[in-house]
């Protein structure tokens, strides 16, 4: 990461704490939205302390840069006997996706929470979001199993109650929240019953050490059973195909905010977390964590791309379809991972960062839509680019880089896990690649052709422009998405220091 090499955004004794400053703002911050006195109140409360998280992991990243690894020790309780962060360049990277995506969907929701929630429970619905975006960046910074644990149970927790306040507009929220509690808790089960089995064959949780431990015991069967736990639980978090059940209903049903959020970085910090247990807490030496990701991951994740885009295709509505679009997304993403090296984990490292913008303009895009537009099925849809054209522009350019048009970050990073599959000798990988971006563009084109070429039937409700206040943190997804496509130096210099902290780094 050496663009941040010589990046300095505060003072030494602040960025001394930033780590644990990261992930307290929000926390803090959600305490303070639940007693807000109003609705307003409540979204500068989230905005400020979202934005003060993203200078926190800024700083954050500039160390790192520096340092290779930082380390805080909770209590002055060194680990592995105490709980540490831990962050490299792999939970830097990631701490400034989830940072600054939950920043853009904090400025977000000042309109966009209108006509989806009561004003009455925006103060909730805040405090509910920011303990969110505290639990997923406590994820990619803490440097112990168990408290992987914790933060993804804090992140869940909120998410189920914001998914359920979709009810307003959805009643099928509902059932679509107990649908993830149900998948989110044996998801979260099968994680701490992995970890249990590692305690037992190691005696320590601090991943670092762990590691060292797992390298002198070779392939027993508690290690087996530890990883596989621990893989599954996580393959649900991440609806990683066929695990993927809890994720069309959520997407399709929960707020718009939340839908935003849960795209752009539920899945990725599952993803996370499973690639620092594959790479680097288990010794790549075993055979059993070879045969999983050769014979196991990249099959499945294969058949996730392909089977979820023919879903998608055959979608009416349009919520559902960019559900099923962001499972086989994920499916892309894993088939880098399955690569099991430095390029293949940079290339899925960039369409992380690629797939998040892109999925941020779509939703934002459909909530700045729903704001005086009730619809939910693709021809709901018909001519509302007359209508509402910056709101439908920006959906436009994330449906561009979701097909992989040229001069999107998509097509980068297409481009990149193509390149990485080609290197690896992996010519079945790129034919899926190529199927599957093939499948994209069929329904990519039914909401294009939906939005900008069909006539709205007659006495059809018509939609308004959204209001700045949407479109601002809308058109930096979107525009972020056509920058990056032409100068996309930033997130490359990220996603290679991410791969190089698994691959070939010192811990």
């Amino acid at each position: 990461m050496t663009v941040f090499d010589n990046l300095y955004v505060a003072a030494p004794a602040l960025t001394a704490h930033a780590p644990i400053l990261v992930v307290l703002a929000p926390l803090v911050g959600a305490c303070a939205a639940a007693l807000a006195p109003g609705a307003r109140t409540g979204w500068v409360i989230s905005v400020v302390t979202t934005l003060f998280a993203v200078w926190m992991a800024v700083a954050v990243a500039g160390e790192v840069a520096r340092h290779g690894v930082v380390q805080y020790a909770m209590g002055g309780f060194a680990p592995p006997l105490g709980i540490a962060f831990r962050i490299d360049a792999l939970g830097a990277g990631m701490g400034l996706l989830v940072s600054t995506m939950g920043f853009l969907g904090a400025l977000y929701s000042g309109h966009a929470l209108a006509s989806e929630i009561d004003s009455q429970k925006h103060t909730l619905f805040q405090a509910g979001y920011l303990l969110c975006v505290a639990g997923f960046l406590g994820l990619v910074f803490t440097g112990d199993a168990f408290n992987a644990f914790v933060f993804l149970e804090v992140s869940s927790i909120g998410t189920y109650a914001l998914v359920a306040a979709g009810e307003a507009r959805d009643r099928r929220a509902l059932p679509a929240a107990f649908t993830y509690l149900i998948f989110g808790t044996v998801g979260a089960t099968f994680y701490v019953i992995g970890v249990g089995f590692l305690y037992g064959a190691t005696g320590t949780l601090n991943m670092a050490d762990m590691a060292a431990r797992l390298g002198t015991l070779g392939d027993s069967s508690a290690v087996q059973a530890g990883f596989a736990f621990i893989v599954v639980g996580l393959g649900v978090k991440a609806a990683m195909f066929p695990l993927h059940g809890w994720l069309p209903g959520t997407y399709s049903t929960a707020p718009s905010l939340v839908s935003v959020f849960l795209a752009a970085v539920a899945t990725k910090s599952a993803i996370y977390l499973m690639a620092r247990f594959a790479f680097d807490v288990f010794p790549q030496t075993t055979t059993f964590g070879g045969l999983f990701i050769k014979d196991v991951l990249a099959p499945l994740a294969a058949a996730g791309a392909i089977i979820c885009s023919l879903q998608a295709i055959f979608e009416t509505e349009i919520r559902r379809m960019l559900a099923f679009s962001s499972i086989a997304q994920v499916g892309f993403i894993l088939l880098g991972f399955s690569l099991a090296s430095a390029a293949g984990m940079s290339a899925a490292l960039f369409y992380m960062f690629a797939h998040a913008l892109m999925k941020t303009a779509l939703f934002m895009a459909l909530g700045a839509l729903a704001i005086s537009l009730r619809a939910k099925r693709l021809d709901d849809l018909a001519g509302v680019a007359r209508e509402a054209p910056w709101s439908v522009a920006a959906f436009g350019v994330g449906a561009a880089s979701l097909a992989g048009v040229p001069l999107t970050m998509g097509f980068l990073a297409k481009w990149r896990l193509i390149d990485a599959a080609l290197g690896a000798g992996a010519i079945w990988i790129v034919a899926t690649l190529a199927i599957g971006s093939l499948l994209t563009l069929v329904y990519v084109g039914r909401m294009l052709e939906a939005m900008f070429f069909r006539a709205p039937p007659p006495g059809a409700a018509r939609a308004k422009e959204a209001p700045v206040g949407v479109l601002a943190p809308l058109w930096i997804a979107a525009g972020l998405s056509i920058w990056f496509g032409i100068d996309a130096s930033l997130p490359e210099a990220i996603a290679d220091a991410g791969a190089a902290a698994l691959f070939g780094a010192p811990r």
